[in-house]
């Protein structure tokens, strides 16, 4: 019983074979999957998938690379898209100063403009943090996002980090970086989070764990997070995969 919590299955390298990809994803014991759209054409493909499929739902928001390029006419869609029963959360948004293409008060104004969004909808949020930590928990603290909660999706920062934002009304979600060999951080949180406030994911078709570093990514190998959290907390993957999808249905309101 594994719930993939953040993957890209609107993205266009599953054109040739998505159906093959959920089917393996099935054969895991992947139950539930969210379809991450952070953009027009994203977005659309992911209310195509929940339609098509019983046991995938959407989160639906702007990235923050491509703020530079978001209306009001955008935010205005995404409202009404989040009416639909499978529209789970808001995201993913937040701030990314990897990339430069959209500057970072572009990158600010949207994403407060998105948890304000979430808080009209009343609908949590997914959070994009790239290089850009205290900035992120800045905005977060001042917009009041505790409101709605979210998730830290693929989180990398330290324990004291992962518990700043746990007592913000956030969850930690955990994906193939968990599995790397030199993964100080990730492999500390994984250990020491309270296993309440843990989700997985795969963030596919990026992120790829260990063995498959390198290649591809898809849902099936969500599993593989979840036998290294075993690991790391000397428990089976089975508690692990029943306590991450409980949490993962609790909060994203799915029963």
């Amino acid at each position: 019983m594994l719930f993939d919590t953040h993957a890209h299955l609107n993205a266009v390298q599953y054109e040739d074979d998505l159906i093959e990809v959920i089917n393996r994803a099935k054969e895991e014991g992947v139950e539930k999957i969210v379809v991450v759209g952070f953009d027009r054409e994203t977005i659309m493909r992911a209310m195509e998938l929940i339609e098509q499929y019983e046991f995938i739902y959407a989160a639906i928001g702007w990235h923050p690379v491509d703020a530079i390029d978001m209306t009001d006419e955008d935010l205005n869609w995404i409202r009404e898209l989040s009416s639909h029963p499978k529209v789970v959360a808001i995201g993913e948004m937040g701030l990314d100063y990897h990339w430069d293409k959209s500057p970072k008060d572009v990158q600010k104004e949207v994403f407060k403009k998105q948890i304000a969004l979430a808080k009209e909808v009343k609908l949590p949020i997914i959070i994009h943090n790239r290089d850009a930590t205290a900035d992120v928990l800045e905005i977060l603290q001042s917009e009041g996002a505790e409101e709605v909660g979210g998730i830290m999706h693929c989180f990398t920062g330290s324990i004291e980090i992962a518990m700043q934002c746990i007592d913000m009304n956030f969850y930690i979600s955990l994906g193939g970086p968990v599995t790397f060999k030199n993964a100080k951080k990730p492999k500390e949180v994984a250990a020491e989070v309270p296993m309440e406030r843990l989700l997985i994911e795969t963030d596919c078709p990026y992120l790829t764990p260990h063995p498959f570093r390198g290649k591809r990514n898809e849902p099936g190998y969500v599993r593989y997070v979840a036998e290294e959290i075993a690991k790391l907390r000397g428990i089976t993957v089975e508690e692990v995969g029943r306590q991450t999808t409980e949490n993962a249905k609790k909060f994203f309101g799915i029963s």
